[in-house]
């Protein structure tokens, strides 16, 4: 999900139970088997909409830059020489496009072959192309551009990217245009220790924002120092429930004329708590007096604040004993030691999934309503296995019990199942400092 659209998520409310630090998963992890037949695709990446400043009657529209390039899935294969051919005749009498050196446009200029190079499996702008509104298009008027492309590698020798996939509907549109700049990603950061938001408000349309409203979320790990008296604060939430974010709200009154840029009345202060892990800071401006923003693109930005710490992941099990056909309660427990708290923020998957192999001997008769069956091919046909399930997020002290009720089909002395934590993707937790109490087991009759 990139930055945006999990900003529109949050703004929609989407990111209720999916919020906390982020979580990395590779588009290809590598772990095909060397007899399995494997694939691959090429993929456009371009922006849907694209919007361009109506041009002045006087003079010439500014140029907006428009940003594409080449991805593919499959890390295992290398693929080079990407040929991305861009078609702008929708454009015509709309927009014009001025193409970059790795371009080679047709003698109408309609037309052009963009060298993008090695294709990465994850995007990265490759082709910039300029583009602004016709003399004499009025506000309203649209073109599309359309694109293919092809790149050497995959299983086959050559990779096309699926016909359609991807356009760029360009509209000639009047009004502000305001945007926030990219900021710098932070790593291996000191909790305790605090960072500085740069956040400057630029206006590249061609009317003035009559003032300009802010949202900001912060998640867990991260406070908001600063306070601005236009502002609203909200959360953490300090109950239990997820997501524990700061909310915030501004409304600032300041005019911003086209080709201006302004900055808050002071900088933008976030202090790196002490149960910081994986942290994110996202923020979005809008146009004041209702406004419309020609173009979304750059309006929400997200700052990524990776915290040098280390959250304890424990698994505690238990013992108990019947005779046979009785039926007990067996209690695993999970428990966050701190001092960090985990989650996932990008992806919204369990912050930890508990494997449960059951004692020999017993059958699950009630289990917990975060668990499922997860008996597969290769497992014991004898012994039961499910899979539990936490919430996206565990903050520091969080403790979850799982209480399962077995019945005893027949005693087995020291019969033994047995609780591993694992994350939902991957194998191990990479913030956990004592790997050894992952894993817990559950004992039924012990013999001493």
């Amino acid at each position: 999900m990139s930055s945006v659209s999990v900003l529109r998520a949050l703004r929609r409310g989407a990111c209720a139970a999916a919020v906390g630090a982020l979580a990395v998963a590779g588009l290809g992890t590598g772990l095909a088997h060397a007899d399995e037949a494997q694939t691959d695709q090429l993929w456009i990446q371009a922006p849907y909409e694209q919007a361009v400043t109506v041009a002045p009657a006087d003079g010439s529209a500014p140029y907006r830059s428009l940003a594409l390039g080449l991805y593919h899935d499959n890390d295992n294969f290398t693929v080079t020489d990407g040929r991305l051919t861009v078609d702008v005749s929708g454009l015509a009498q709309i927009a014009e496009v001025a193409w970059p050196a790795n371009c080679t446009p047709d003698d109408a200029g309609s037309v052009a072959v963009c060298d993008t190079g090695d294709v990465p499996t994850r995007y990265a702008p490759q082709v910039q192309l300029r583009i602004r509104a016709a003399a004499g298009a009025a506000a309203g008027a649209q073109g599309a551009i359309e694109y293919s492309a092809e790149a050497t590698g995959g299983p086959d020798g050559t990779l096309v990217a699926p016909d359609y996939s991807a356009e760029t509907f360009v509209t000639v549109g009047s009004g502000p245009d305001l945007g926030v700049s990219a900021p710098q990603d932070a790593d291996g950061v000191q909790p305790g220790t605090s960072l500085t938001v740069p956040f400057a408000v630029t206006n590249t349309g061609n009317e003035t924002a009559h003032g300009f409203s802010v949202k900001m979320w912060a998640t867990y790990g991260l406070d908001v120092v600063t306070r601005y008296p236009q502002c609203t604060y909200t959360g953490p939430d300090d109950d239990g429930t997820y997501p524990a974010m700061t909310y915030v709200t501004c409304s600032f009154d300041t005019e911003v004329a086209p080709g201006a840029t302004v900055d808050l009345s002071a900088p933008l202060r976030l202090a790196v708590t002490g149960h910081a892990l994986y942290e994110r800071f996202d923020y979005e401006v809008e146009p004041g007096a209702g406004a419309g923003d020609l173009d979304g693109s750059d309006n929400g930005r997200s700052l990524h604040v990776n915290a040098d710490n280390t959250a304890d992941f424990a698994v505690h099990g238990t013992e108990v004993s019947g005779a046979a056909g009785d039926t007990v309660t067996a209690a695993f427990r999970f428990e966050n030691r701190g001092p960090a708290w985990v989650g996932n923020v990008s992806s919204g998957d369990p912050v930890a999934v508990l494997d449960f192999h059951l004692p020999q001997g017993t059958t699950a008769t009630s289990v917990p309503d975060t668990c499922r069956n997860a008996w597969k091919s290769g497992d014991d046909p004898a012994i039961g296995h499910y899979a539990c399930t936490l919430p996206v997020s565990a903050k520091p002290d969080l403790r979850v019990d799982f209480p399962f009720r077995l019945r005893i089909d027949r005693v087995v002395p020291d019969a033994t199942g047995r609780v591993v934590a694992r994350p939902d993707y991957g194998t191990s937790f990479a913030f956990d400092p004592d790997t050894r109490n992952n894993s817990a087991e559950v004992v039924v009759n012990p013999s001493a």
